[in-house]
């Protein structure tokens, strides 16, 4: 029997609307999946976490950029320019005029002068490098000054390469500018507004914040005002999301734009789905095995040298971390011309083996491993266990949170740590080396715990010198040739930090995203993102 056109009609219509529709993300918004698991605060005093950095980096403005393709390269960010003395001992910033803060209240000088005596006051996580540089809470305000409403001056209170403070302004949150007036509006008990910080913003960025939800969803909406002017999208929504799968599923729906955190298997199956774009941004943190000179075990250096031949460098960078790291093996991040070649160091069981019967372990030994319960954190520390088996070593592996693992670092109070550290995205040698290598007090009281080198209580006057002396070196040459000698002296003299891999965050978004540009600094700007569809 022949149907009808029109019931034939609705037919087709119904089984269309029966069919499951993909999901499409509103055209001007754009909608972000990542874990904000350790989201604890958007203070730039105290923010750590790639997550919040990225937030930070589209509320606030900072004084420099760095692009992100050369690092090296310097832009002007609220700064239009920038003169660093012939004496090498202060840096002068031309502040742009005519910057409004979301409020409305006009950018000086001396909202940037306040915002960074604000962050050694408050001495929070992210006073560290400025600490390094030696500026301290009494000396700041005499060191960093306003001296005209356009002018910033900042004198180095001790010798130092003073690109490493320009790089710090451009990759770390601390160098963000922060509206004064309107902090200062709430302060309570002299916290200079940190209580309202933690939650709120007072940036002049190109995005204003609306909502923040701990672990649920933050909401920012583009400043009109912005003195660039105004970004492409009208609302960034980020969501909290801590599932690969579920990552995967929503960009495959277009239930999301952009997805960060997923599992290597996940990321390659992306890799193969054509509304999809995978984006591979290298870091400058390096994935490490690191010891405790403490421990009476590893205080022999062939026995450190016994470990460092039982890191199966070769599989675990085949297997563990693709998407997550790349093979290194120096305490130098890769790509900066102080950096020497790897030293090709590969899983040598018999080696090593007779370096502990050397040492007076011809049998092993019990020890533990404490990691982060997290890939790929986990998956190194099994695979380092299987490898030191075969030696006779026996290591408990002790999963944690980043409070039990690195908690117990600070403390120094561990055996052996499978973590991440180093310089981040500052591209200069001494960066990674204040992180991973520089001690210049060992002593338990003097609780140097933002030097990874510290924690393990690795300390060698030689090379300590040699990093204080090529920080102050103005001589090129001669610089890239004393960091070279550094790497050359932590190989000989089996440093307590054994790099493995150097970091890499893989994103994934839809094919019609464009203008993302993942930064290595994780200040990934959202302003010149758009949809083509």
């Amino acid at each position: 029997m022949k149907m009808p056109k029109l019931l034939g009609t609705c037919a087709i219509a119904l089984s269309l609307m029966a069919m499951p529709a993909l999901a499409k993300t509103p055209d001007d918004q754009l909608i972000v999946g990542i874990s904000m698991t350790n989201l604890l605060s958007l203070d730039p005093a105290g923010a750590t976490g790639n997550d919040v950095v990225e937030i930070n980096a589209n509320l606030y403005d900072g004084l420099v950029e760095l692009d992100p393709v050369d690092t090296s390269k310097i832009l002007p960010g609220l700064a239009e320019s920038w003169t660093i003395a012939p004496d090498g001992k202060s840096i002068s910033f031309k502040i742009r005029s005519g910057v409004k803060f979301h409020t409305g209240n006009p950018l000086t000088a001396e909202d940037a002068a306040w915002s960074l005596h604000r962050v050694l006051k408050l001495n929070l996580a992210l006073a560290s490098p400025w600490k390094s540089y030696g500026f301290t809470a009494q000396n700041v305000e005499q060191n960093i000054r306003a001296t005209d409403p356009t002018t910033l001056v900042i004198t180095l209170p001790e010798p130092t390469d003073p690109r490493m403070v320009i790089y710090t302004l451009g990759t770390s949150v601390s160098g963000n500018v922060l509206d004064r007036k309107k902090v200062m509006e709430h302060e309570k008990d002299g916290d200079l507004g940190r209580v309202w910080l933690t939650t709120n913003a007072a940036g002049s960025g190109p995005f204003v914040l609306n909502e923040w939800r701990a672990k649920d969803v933050l909401m920012m909406t583009r400043f009109d005002g912005y003195w660039r002017g105004q970004a492409k999208m009208r609302r960034v929504i980020m969501r909290n999301m801590t599932e690969s799968q579920t990552l995967r599923l929503m960009i495959e729906r277009g239930d999301i734009d952009i997805a960060t955190g997923m599992s290597v298997p996940d990321i390659e199956a992306m890799k193969k789905n054509p509304n999809a774009v995978v984006q591979a941004v290298k870091r400058g943190n390096i994935y490490y095995v690191a010891m405790s000179v403490k421990d009476s075990k590893f205080a022999d250096k062939r026995v450190r040298q016994a470990i460092r031949s039982l890191i199966d460098y070769d599989g675990i960078n085949t297997t563990v971390m693709p998407n997550y790291g790349i093979l290194h093996q120096r305490p130098v991040q890769m790509g900066l011309p102080a950096t020497l070649p790897n030293p090709g160091y590969k899983l040598d069981v018999a080696g090593a083996k007779k370096l502990l019967a050397e040492a007076g372990q011809p049998n092993g030994f019990k020890t533990t491993i404490r990691v982060l319960s997290d890939p790929p954190f986990i998956n190194i520390a099994t695979n380092l266990q299987s490898t030191l088996a075969q030696a006779g070593i026996q290591a408990e592996v002790l999963p944690g949170t980043g409070n039990q693992v690195y908690g117990a670092m600070r403390d120094r109070n561990f055996e052996i740590i499978v973590g991440r550290g180093g310089g981040g995205a500052e591209p200069h040698p001494h960066s990674s080396l204040r992180a991973l290598v520089y001690n210049p007090d060992n002593r338990d009281e003097a609780k140097l715990t933002n030097f990874q080198g510290w924690r393990t209580s690795f300390i060698s006057p030689e090379i300590n010198a040699l990093i204080e002396k090529a920080e102050v070196e103005k001589d090129a040459k001669k610089q890239i040739e004393m960091y070279q000698e550094i790497q050359k002296l932590y190989d000989s003299q089996v440093g307590a930090i054994i790099p493995v891999s150097q970091m890499v965050d893989t994103v994934v978004m839809g094919k019609d995203i464009r203008g993302y540009v993942g930064h290595p600094a994780a200040t990934t700007r959202l302003r010149e993102v758009t949809k083509q569809r």
